[in-house]
């Protein structure tokens, strides 16, 4: 038997280990080449790992839930009968060393990471989502084609296909499922002559802010510290004892603590036990907001857009923000530095049934209120359809967590880490409000901030929490000011 082992490849810089999610195949199963083979999560993505080579699976390292390191075996292949795919004519022959250390796909059908991930910069992203490229000629003019924002989806096979014809994957029109690069397009793009693109002018146009994207501030790191992660507790793990049973009728179902919910588990841990939290809770008047939102609403719905009064909370914050930018700050343990963010990206926790995810809405400071809502509307959406992009969770500077109509009295929100504050809304409910000396009904909600004490102090919480009210009581200064 002709064997081959398959390393799990390096899946972003800092990465060493991976938790597997789910097995695509089964032992005995033969598979061609780029087939899923497995899900894959890290502190940083979860990826679909896919075929280096065409075979039968003769065995497979790690069940769901268990941790497997970089460059460790993944899955044995046999690759006798001739079961192996042939080589294209035009790629020099395949290594049979170590798996490559291309990323594979961004798993686009899995809720991302936002809330259990530790964010990363722009650059950070490119890295992880595409290998090397070689510098060449200026893509042909016969097709101008550029991926959205210079980044190309393919496997890490079409990556070192791409790399060997030194072709730049982001000037390769995709055919592939959800716009993804195959072999096939490699091959189609370079039959047609086409000579390969400059990667560094691919990329350079790719990077390039945007009004509703990257903000331009040269100094301001593009995402907050990454930090070691911290274990959930010193003691010893629980063991929970099952039950005996009269009759063998089964008391208990024990699934994998595994994947999303494993993640989300320690990244609320790492946040609880770094984190000094403290909240601040008060109440809201929010009656000219609806009557504001009431009077906006027929004209947002022309445009085909959900105006929400989370929308007018999101740039009353982003506001608030600006005249308090310790709140948009974070903290760079790894150089003692505190690192104050020129750039507003407010995450909107959304609840999935996978559970909890973070999609951002970048360059808050620069979108029109209609303009908020339409990208709130279209994250939450995505989160709900499970269709969100890396791109989508990453690099929020504070965050807003709403339960809208289940939003109770109040709660204590976790602070998303490592950011030093988060906003809860809930209920609004009609209560008796004094206004102008009168007992009245009025619309009033309770707003709950969690803070970190290690770098706010409770008065300046406080002042930020009464800045945001200010622009929730009179929301007209939202469009004077914002």
């Amino acid at each position: 038997m002709s064997r081959y082992d398959f390393k799990l490849p390096d899946i972003g810089e800092g990465v060493t280990e991976g938790e597997v999610v789910a097995w695509h195949v089964s032992v005995g199963d033969v598979v061609k080449e780029d087939q899923p083979l497995v899900d894959v999560m890290t502190d940083k993505a979860s990826v679909t790992i896919t075929s280096p080579k065409a075979g039968r699976i003769a065995e497979l390292f790690g069940k769901a839930g268990e941790v497997v390191k970089v460059h460790s075996v993944l899955v044995s292949f046999d690759l006798s009968g001739g079961a192996e795919a042939p080589a294209v004519a035009a790629a020099p022959k395949k290594e049979q060393g170590p798996a490559a250390t291309a990323v594979g796909d961004i798993k686009e059908s899995l809720p991302g990471m936002g809330i259990m991930t530790v964010t990363a910069t722009p650059a950070a992203l490119a890295a992880a989502k595409s290998a090397p490229v070689t510098a060449a000629a200026p893509a042909p003019a016969a097709d101008d084609y550029l991926a959205p924002n210079g980044r190309a989806l393919a496997t890490p096979a079409t990556r070192k296909l791409a790399r060997d014809l030194s072709i730049d994957l982001s000037r390769v029109r995709p055919t592939g499922p959800q716009g993804r690069v195959t072999k096939e397009d490699l091959r189609a793009f370079a039959q047609r002559g086409s000579a390969p693109a400059a990667a560094a002018a691919g990329r350079a146009a790719g990077e390039a802010p945007t009004a509703a994207s990257t903000p331009v501030v040269a100094s301001a790191p593009a995402a907050a510290p990454v930090t070691a992660p911290v274990a959930m507790t010193t003691r010893a793990p629980v063991s929970i004892a099952t039950p005996s049973s009269k009759g063998g009728e089964a008391l208990e179902e024990r699934v994998p603590f595994a994947g999303l919910r494993r993640k989300i588990a320690e990244k609320m841990s790492q946040s609880v036990h770094t984190a000094a939290h403290f909240t601040f809770v008060e109440e809201c008047d929010v009656t000219a907001l609806k009557a504001a939102r009431e009077r906006l609403k027929p004209k947002a719905d022309a445009l085909g857009v959900k105006l929400t009064p989370l929308a007018f909370i999101a740039k009353a914050a982003v506001l608030a923000l600006k005249k308090f930018p310790i709140l948009n700050a974070a903290i760079d343990e790894s150089t003692n530095e505190l690192v104050y963010r020129k750039y507003y990206n407010l995450g909107i926790a959304a609840s999935t049934d996978a559970g909890l995810v973070v999609p951002v809405v970048k360059g808050a400071d620069r979108r029109s209120l209609l303009d908020v809502a339409r990208e709130i509307e279209r994250l939450g959406a995505d989160a709900k359809n499970q269709k969100l992009k890396l791109e989508d969770l990453q690099g929020s500077t504070f965050t807003i967590t709403s339960l809208g109509a289940q939003g109770g009295l109040f709660a204590t929100p976790i602070i998303n880490f490592p950011e030093v504050a988060i906003l809860g809304v809930h209920q609004i409910k009609q209560k008796p409000v004094v206004r102008d000396g009168q007992i009245v009904i009025g619309e009033v909600m309770l707003l709950s901030l969690s803070f970190d004490h290690r770098v706010v102090d409770g008065h300046v919480g406080a002042a930020f929490a009464y800045e945001i009210i200010k622009y929730l009581h009179d929301p007209d200064a939202l469009f004077l000011e914002g």
